[in-house]
């Protein structure tokens, strides 16, 4: 077999389809999540916390930036909070569950097989089931 048609057959198989789409769509969530944490939930904290643009702060002469540092922790705290309320509690309220199905099966008094609600005889031990 060529090796084009190997790399055709690789490349056709559904779950690589799936995982390219799946990547695609997860680039697209991330802007979304990266444009609410840039355009709403940074200002407002800029807003509460003091000094303006403390993202600029640095310590000793060394020029450590401990404002970046605290803010790039800050950027994953509130995407880590975002992308937990969308996927798992706003997903979650989505999938909600439904009535759960009425059992088929019963067990047996006898032997404890699992036998049709509808049956008179239990087809392991024959015993009549009531």
């Amino acid at each position: 077999m060529s090796l084009a048609r190997e790399f055709r057959d690789f490349a056709a198989k559904g779950n690589v389809i799936d995982l390219a789409v799946a990547v695609v769509i997860g680039q697209a969530f991330g802007k979304i999540v990266s444009a609410l944490v840039a355009d709403l939930f940074m200002p407002l904290v800029g807003a509460v916390l003091p000094g303006g643009d403390w993202r600029e702060y640095t310590v000793t002469p060394l020029n450590l930036k401990v404002g970046s540092v605290l803010g790039a922790t800050l950027d994953f705290i509130v995407v880590a909070l975002v992308l937990f309320l969308v996927t798992v509690k706003l997903m979650g309220a989505l999938k909600r569950k439904g009535p759960e199905p009425s059992p088929t099966t019963k067990a047996c008094t006898e032997c404890l097989e699992e036998i049709p609600l509808a049956a008179k005889r239990c087809r392991a031990c024959t015993s009549p089931v009531a």
